[in-house]
């Protein structure tokens, strides 16, 4: 199945963990979100809903670094 067409939940929890990391440390400094968004997608493959859900999913579960 190609990877646009994956939810986020069947990436493993270490590779959204590591996604939700890249997020919320390109918005540390200072990136804006969208850009923080598209940024972790190229790099990670993946699309921007699924770094949207990884995001809620992040934020729901309190993951590092919050």
């Amino acid at each position: 199945m190609p990877h646009e067409d994956r939810p986020a939940d069947d990436l493993t929890l270490d590779r959204r963990q590591a996604i939700f990391l890249a997020v919320v440390e390109a918005q540390d400094q200072g990136k804006p979100v969208a850009e923080s968004r598209a940024e972790a997608a190229r790099r990670f493959d993946v699309t921007i809903e699924q770094v949207r859900a990884i995001e809620r999913e992040g934020l729901d579960e309190n993951w590092p670094p919050l």
